[in-house]
């Protein structure tokens, strides 16, 4: 089974390929524009491997998609292209318009074409995967879960533009009969995660002794989810998942922003000793707390569960060490990172 896996130099594209990649049977196209936030490192390919190519191409670029469908004819694709800070789309929420909505539709104009052209067990096989978030559903109350068929109610330029591409994968279904599904993850966090987002932030600052902003009181819950096992369930879905049908994935692991970041300092201050100034919570400070900020998300994973038969594998204990200790491990690209670009700058403050 050959992949076309849109986004595959990001975060989680990138874990959804090393996965692939470590199953005999499937082979991957990776197709990304490589924005500030991708790596083609994160794939972690062997060199040589003639399962895997890499395509250097805008989503956004109808004729270059279709070269691509035309050149490597896969068997099925899984988009998880996306601009998906949500600070960022505060600042700049029509780049958000342009690479969540319009990419998407000009994935999807692109598939259908293919597919079209498609015949007897491959038109059969076929399938567009959509990767999308649980932020969709707009914020929770103190109970609750989001379900599949929970309303969209999204509240930030990030979360409207992928409720937007959600909806237009599936009016391409619907309207069209190109083969779709749809998932709805959690908050990832792991590996080669770029340093903008929650854990790779405070971790990151954490290290090298900085402030650890926590937005407003850091009460705001969410769900977290291991990358890795997110790719495992990404793969499942696409394999066996009903066509149509939406799928959430959580991590069942609720935690406070607070409690996050406190779980960071704590586990640094065990792996790595205290530093001389006292335990690595005195660091943490509380800054302005970004517009429109949700109190709470949380997935029901049951349907996931119960029809495809996953669910994770790590705790959030486990998966934040083994997320810490990768950190510690690769110093060298981070701090990279954050010394050429503004991965550590206060962003989503709103424009006056």
């Amino acid at each position: 089974m050959k992949i076309l896996v849109t986004g595959g130099a990001g975060f989680i594209g990138s874990a959804v390929i090393r996965r692939a990649l470590a199953r005999s049977n499937l082979s991957v196209v990776n197709l990304d524009v490589l924005t500030y936030a991708a790596n083609p490192d994160a794939a972690e390919v062997t060199p040589g491997d003639e399962r895997y190519v890499f395509e250097q191409v805008d989503i956004c670029d109808r004729a270059e998609v279709e070269r691509v469908f035309h050149t490597h004819r896969p068997d099925a694709v899984m988009h998880l292209a996306a601009e998906s800070h949500v600070d960022r789309s505060i600042d700049q929420p029509l780049a958000f318009v342009q690479t969540n909505v319009i990419g998407t539709v000009t994935m999807l104009e692109a598939a259908l074409s293919y597919y079209k052209r498609l015949e007897g067990e491959a038109k059969a096989a076929f399938r567009f995967h959509h990767v999308s978030t649980d932020e969709v559903y707009g914020s929770l109350g103190d109970t609750g879960l989001f379900s599949e068929t929970t309303p969209y109610d999204p509240r930030s330029p990030y979360s409207a533009s992928k409720a937007a591409s959600d909806h237009f994968v599936s009016a391409w279904h619907h309207t069209f009969g190109l083969p779709v599904v749809i998932s709805n993850c959690s908050n990832n966090y792991g590996p080669w995660q770029f340093p903008e987002k929650l854990i790779p932030v405070m971790i990151a600052n954490a290290l090298e002794g900085r402030p650890l902003p926590v937005y407003g009181q850091g009460l705001n819950v969410r769900d977290w989810l291991f990358v890795e096992d997110h790719a495992d369930a990404l793969l499942l879905v696409l394999q066996t998942g009903k066509v149509g049908e939406s799928y959430n994935v959580g991590g069942n692991a609720e935690k406070r922003n607070i409690d996050v970041v406190h779980a960071i300092c704590d586990l640094i201050d065990r792996i790595e000793g205290e530093q001389p100034e006292g335990p690595r919570r005195r660091l943490i400070s509380y800054v302005t707390d970004r517009p429109g900020h949700d109190a709470r998300y949380a997935i029901d994973a049951s349907k996931i569960r119960a029809e495809l038969g996953w669910q994770p594998v790590e705790t959030f204990e486990t998966g934040l060490e083994r997320t810490v200790r990768w950190y510690l491990d690769h110093r060298a690209w981070w701090q990279e990172l954050r010394a050429k670009t503004d991965a550590a700058k206060r962003l989503g403050l709103g424009r006056s």
